[in-house]
């Protein structure tokens, strides 16, 4: 037997959720290019790329399936000359639906698997509308077989040994994996112990682009039956990668194909939000954005996401000064729209503030001024903010980040108002970090905005650190009690200190109203607000509670 040859193609794309027909479009067209720009034998397609991912709830009106088979009706229609293995939901909504993938070619679907291993856990909820499979499913093309898994299917023994008691020699693994920090290895590390229990070959396909507070980072891999490393797509962006397989007389099995290195973490991070950012906007068809600019650090690492994300004509950035609005934020927030050629506006909110006041003096009359005062001047800026957002289009961008949001240190229908918050899972450090790493890249930070003390600037002389311990402090505190639900006792424990640690568990417990009022921001953590986080508003649950 002499060797044998073939050209899998990977295509990481992005697909819209709910969007049938255009995800089946982009399947026909990458499709089609992979064979004839790249020779393919093969396109393999993400997991329920017909759908996009997560579709949630779509999943429960039937009017979807009679979408989606209908899509798979011209697809095998329409491709031809090429194999494509794509991923979509199969069977009847409220009896067997499976997470599916097919292997479509020459008008047939001749090989379907089911996955087997649901996630339900974090992000993940597909035993509420899957059942699983447990069969494997191979085909054979070249004198090559193929076994075929989703996504979570990787993360257990079974399903890879499964396919090759069946006769894989190679296993095409398609994903929705979406990002974090620190996932692109764990996700190489974990299907390279598959490969190397089986000593099988694993191509790896994963989806890429933003979907409401989920992003996916593409980086799509191969690896031999070794567990080398012999293919890895660039991250965050659509791409057609050809990995070649050669199959030599001796039955052993090579591939080779184009590595691309890891981007660095920050980089990484700041290209999750760019990306997240972008298809939030774009896909749900919004003009452009509007954002406060404050002259703080949050707003300003705001502008700058938005900008790389958006570019500068589809941004406006309004400073909305107050009584209390140092000199220096107005020279710096002037400066930075300057920079970035962004439209630029002041609108003064001190008419609107006194007016508030004014007319609820009499209200007020013998109550001590207090927080109440400064929320009013966040919600006069809030009200700005959605009136050129109503006239103009654009939406609004909220600024806060996860330390303002853990702790409360923010104001609802105020600094709160907005469409989409995309440092909403981005800590305080973290804010600062990132905001150096965009200035190596160019200077479009003023470096007073990232090295003067934090400040709301709603009151006289007014700092962060009045009101909450050093960010450095709070940030390690709040990764330990929200990430890793470390209790107080384990807290202390540590080394933090009680008081420290009772005061920013007690703010963390107590706000959880405010943020289930939040707009939805971009997921870069394992614990993030919003899908993977769901804690009661009304709860006895104290710091300290024991039974007497």
């Amino acid at each position: 037997m002499t060797s044998q040859t073939l050209k899998v193609v990977l295509a990481q794309i992005n697909p819209v959720v709910g969007d049938v027909a255009g995800n089946a479009a982009k399947v026909l067209a990458a499709a089609t290019q992979g064979r004839d720009e790249s020779g393919a034998d093969i396109v393999v397609f993400p997991e329920l790329c017909l759908t996009g991912y997560p579709p949630e709830d779509l999943l429960l009106r039937p009017g979807l399936q009679k979408r989606i088979d209908k899509a798979i009706d011209t697809l095998k229609q329409k491709v031809s000359g090429v194999h494509i293995v794509i991923g979509h939901p199969s069977g009847k909504v409220g009896q067997e639906l499976y997470n599916a993938a097919s292997v479509i070619a020459d008008g047939e679907i001749v090989c379907q698997y089911f996955k087997q291993m649901l996630p339900n856990y974090s992000v993940f909820d597909e035993k509420r509308y899957f059942v699983d499979g447990h069969l494997p499913s191979t085909f054979t093309l070249k004198d090559i077989t193929f076994g075929v898994t989703i996504c979570e299917d990787i993360w257990f023994t079974a399903p890879a040994a499964q396919a090759k008691d069946a006769g894989a020699e190679v296993l095409l693994n398609i994903n929705a994996s979406p990002f974090q920090q620190g996932k692109p290895a764990l996700r190489r590390n974990t299907v390279r112990q598959r490969s190397q229990e089986n000593h099988l070959p694993i191509l790896y396909v994963n989806q890429v682009g933003g979907q409401d507070e989920l992003v996916f980072d593409g980086g799509s891999f191969a690896l031999d039956a070794m567990g080398n490393l012999a293919m890895q797509a660039v991250a965050f962006e659509e791409d057609l990668i050809p990995v070649v397989i050669t199959k030599t007389s001796d039955n052993g099995i090579s591939l080779t194909g184009h590595i691309v290195e890891d981007l660095p973490p920050l980089a990484s991070v700041y290209q999750a939000l760019v990306l997240g950012l972008r298809d939030y906007v774009e896909k749900n068809r919004f003009p452009g954005v509007v954002l406060g600019l404050s002259g703080g650090i949050d707003s300003a690492l705001t502008l700058a996401l938005a900008v790389d994300a958006l570019g500068a004509e589809r941004v406006q950035a309004v400073m909305m000064p107050s009584r209390y609005t140092a000199q220096m934020s107005l020279d710096d927030a002037a400066q930075m729209a300057g920079q970035l050629q962004v439209a630029y506006s002041e609108l003064s909110i001190e008419p609107m503030f006194n007016s508030f006041l004014d007319s609820l003096s009499e209200t007020f009359a013998g109550k001590a001024v207090d927080t109440t005062e400064e929320n009013i001047q966040a919600r006069c800026r809030g009200v700005l903010l959605m009136a050129i957002s109503n006239k103009t289009g654009a939406m609004v961008l909220s600024t806060g980040n996860k330390s303002e949001m853990a702790v409360g240190y923010s104001t609802l229908y105020g600094d709160m108002a907005g469409g989409f918050s995309p440092l909403k899972d981005v800590y305080k450090t973290l804010v600062f970090a990132l905001s150096n790493y965009r200035n190596e890249i160019s200077q479009v930070i003023p470096e007073r905005i990232i090295t003067r003390p934090p400040s709301a600037e709603l009151a006289d002389d007014q700092r962060d650190e009045d009101s909450l311990p050093p960010y450095p402090v709070l940030d390690k505190i709040l990764e330990r009690y929200i990430a890793d639900d470390g209790c107080f006792e384990d807290l202390v424990a540590e080394g933090f200190a009680a008081d420290t640690v009772a005061q920013v568990i007690k703010m963390v417990d107590r706000n959880e109203y405010k943020r289930r009022q939040a707009p939805p921001g971009i997921r870069i953590t394992g614990r993030a607000f919003g899908r993977d986080r769901r804690y009661p508003i009304t709860s006895g649950y104290t710091v300290t509670s024991t039974i007497e």
